[in-house]
């Protein structure tokens, strides 16, 4: 009965510091779908137009 009560005892020392770090740990995980959920205050940049000039140095730059 004795090693019962310390093992218990061990067991309730450590369940709050466990209980820390889970919620630490938890904390960024359960913080991104309440971030994906507020898509109002998300402004985007528009897009740039495609010149097409990269696969024009491309090409010039092989042949020298």
């Amino acid at each position: 009965m004795n090693r019962i009560a310390t093992t218990t005892l061990k067991t309730l020392r450590l369940l709050p510091r466990a209980v820390l770090i889970l919620m630490l740990l938890a904390a960024p995980v359960l913080a991104v779908p309440m971030m994906r959920a507020d898509t109002g205050s998300i402004i985007e940049a528009p897009t740039p137009k495609k010149a097409g000039i990269g696969f024009v140095l491309l090409v010039s730059l092989q042949r020298g």
